[in-house]
Formats: structure tokens, sequence, C-alpha cells
């Protein structure tokens, strides 16, 4: 389990990030593998929730997830769902103590967010499109209609996929120039004519700074390159398997 000083840092609040070590999973699923939706084995995936958050010292019956589908749909949550009624959404918040909240990742930013003040948390799933199109705006939203402030926020960017695994085309470049010409900093040119390089949390980190946070952490891990440490989407596609695995990441306050 990763966590980030600056959320450790915040009463009552405790975060992490996990990484696919630690769990019963075999195969392409090895072995921290807390997806439901991948494929993997269901009793194994519960077994390697149980795992994940006993780290935390959480239960799953605390857990919230969502299905996420790249949308900029932020939700408040006061309770589990079943795993049959997860709404869709790409960002939970709460003020509810001893709720977990996680988010599910192979590649994507995983973003937990914490008003310590306010009693506020966050956990947002922030690919390309959701980081582009608004999520992380909707998130924070969401969060002040509790009561937050941005100027209070602590937030931390999980592991993800990085400027040095992330190559892109040139319309993926444009789309993004055609936000703010600022964001021609988050690319550069790849060995291979007409494809760039972006970076996702860097970009990330950036809207969040625009957005008034002034408190962001970034962890230093490269879902793609770090084969044993992480499942990665972009990483499975290139080796040609069928499936990938999910890490969890998790963010509650204190009872």
């Amino acid at each position: 389990m990763i966590t980030v000083s600056a959320l450790n840092d915040v009463s009552r609040v405790r975060h992490g990030f996990f990484t696919r070590q630690g769990g019963v999973s075999e195969g392409i699923y090895e072995s921290l593998n807390c997806g439901f939706g991948s494929g993997d084995a269901p009793e194994k995936v519960a077994a390697n929730r149980l795992a994940a958050l006993a780290m935390m010292d959480q239960t799953p019956s605390q857990l919230v997830t969502a299905r996420q589908e790249h949308t900029i749909r932020a939700i408040t949550v006061d309770a589990p769902f079943a795993e049959d009624q997860r709404p869709v959404a790409d960002a939970l918040v709460t003020n509810k103590r001893g709720l977990v909240l996680g988010v599910l990742t192979a590649d994507c930013a995983p973003v937990l967010i914490a008003d310590g003040k306010a009693g506020v948390v966050a956990a947002a799933h922030a690919g390309w499109r959701g980081a582009l199109a608004g999520i992380l705006e909707a998130t924070l939203k969401e969060m002040v209609n509790l009561g937050a402030k941005p100027t209070n926020m602590v937030v931390a960017v999980g592991p993800s996929i990085t400027r040095r695994s992330y190559e892109v085309s040139e319309d993926f470049v444009n789309a993004f120039m055609a936000e703010t010409n600022e964001n021609g900093y988050f690319f550069q040119e790849s060995v291979v004519e007409g494809r760039y390089k972006f970076d996702l949390p860097g970009y990330i980190s950036r809207k969040l700074s625009r957005l008034g946070v002034s408190m962001v952490t970034m962890t230093p891990c490269d879902t793609c390159l770090e084969a044993e440490r992480f499942f990665s989407y972009r990483r499975s596609c290139l080796m040609g398997e069928t499936a990938y695995g999910r890490q969890l990441s998790a963010i509650v306050i204190e009872e």
C-alpha cells in the first residue's frame, strides 16, 4: 500500500493506493486484483478486497465503489451499494465517517481528496477523457456542496501511466490544445513521427491548481512500466492479453 504524507497528516483521514501485490489471484490477475468486472473469479476479488482494506483497518462492508465509465459524474454517498446496484459515476464524495470511498484503475489516475476542516473526502477516477471533460471540476463542486473549500483541500494523485509510457496521436494533442494552449506543456514529441508523449498526472495536478487547490502531491509511479507492482491496460494490450486486473485506491474518514 502506498500513502502520501500530506494526506497522512489530515486528521481522522486514512487512505491507500494499493498495488497488485499481496493478493490471491493468479495468471494475468496476479495477485491483488480488486476489480469484479475484470473477469477474475469473484471469490478471489472478494478475498483481495478484504486483504487490501485490512491494511487500512477497514472492511469490505464499508467500501463504496461505482460503475466507472469515464463520465464527469460525481455523486455524494452516505451508504454502501450492493454490487449489482452501483450507480454510474467516476467520483464519490462523502462526509460520513466510516464510509470507505474506492476507485479502480489500471493506468488512469486515482485521485484522493480530503478537506480535514470540513470533514469531507472524495475519490475520483481520472483518465484522460474524464480529466479533460470535467470530472475534477465536478468532484470539487460536490465537495463544496458539503462545505469543503478548495483552499483547504489536500490531494494525492496516485499511480497512473506517465509521460514515459503514454504515446498519443496528434488528434489527441489537439483535443487538449482546444481547451488551452497552456496544455502544450504536457506533451513532448515521441521518437515516432506524428506521435507525442502525454503527462496525465501533470495535467491533473495543474488543473487542480487552476481550480484553487494548493496542496497536490503526485506519486512517482508508472503503472505501464512497473509490471511487478501495477496492473496496466496499455501494457496488457501491447502484450496481447485479453483482460487485466485493477488496482484499488481508497479513502475514509475514521469513526
